[in-house]
């Protein structure tokens, strides 16, 4: 089951990865060298090999949440014990957290792929920056989907949404400094 799992995640996390990479090939254009870029802008050679580590994480951790999920659903009824917020005040039974979390991962995989269309090939500072919000705030989800299921899975993905309140911190700058 996990590894029929890690299959259809590395494939989602490699098609973003690839489509992302597509885009940022345009780093070296004219138009991004005369970008002003913040103090807080790493050097160019951490992108990729941060952004690899992440994918590999995104692809290991979703198998083994989509795993354990599976597993969840697959319990006879009354034994289930995902449970889903949906209200403050109110716990809500949440009968197939596997299907929940593959649509969270695929809107955030989304997300992640087109920021670097936005940016690097419309050059549109506004729209990357809207990207940027939604893509950490799609990390911070999934690692929450992710740690309802295990907390260890949870914590696994926690780097990712760091990264990407970053990279979010970091477009906004970069469009705070180029208006």
């Amino acid at each position: 089951m996990f590894l029929k799992a890690l299959l259809l995640t590395g494939l989602a996390t490699t098609a973003a990865a690839t489509l992302g990479t597509i885009a940022s090939q345009d780093v070296n254009s004219r138009w991004y060298r005369k970008l002003k870029k913040p103090s807080i802008q790493p050097p160019a050679a951490v992108f990729p090999v941060v952004w690899t580590a992440l994918y590999g994480d995104i692809a290991v951790t979703s198998a083994a949440v989509l795993s354990a999920a599976r597993k969840r659903d697959e319990r006879p009824a009354g034994r289930q014990r995902s449970v889903e917020i949906q209200d403050a005040d109110q716990l809500v039974e949440s009968p197939h957290p596997a299907r929940g979390y593959r649509r969270a991962l695929l809107l955030n995989l989304t997300l992640n792929a087109a920021w670097s269309w936005c940016f690097f090939k419309l050059h549109n500072l506004p729209l990357s920056l809207g990207v940027a919000t939604a893509l950490a705030a799609s990390s911070t989800d999934l690692a929450r989907r992710a740690g309802r299921v295990k907390p260890a899975l949870g914590w696994a993905l926690a780097p990712y949404a760091v990264w990407c309140t970053f990279a979010t911190v970091l477009t906004g700058r970069i469009q705070a400094k180029n208006r």
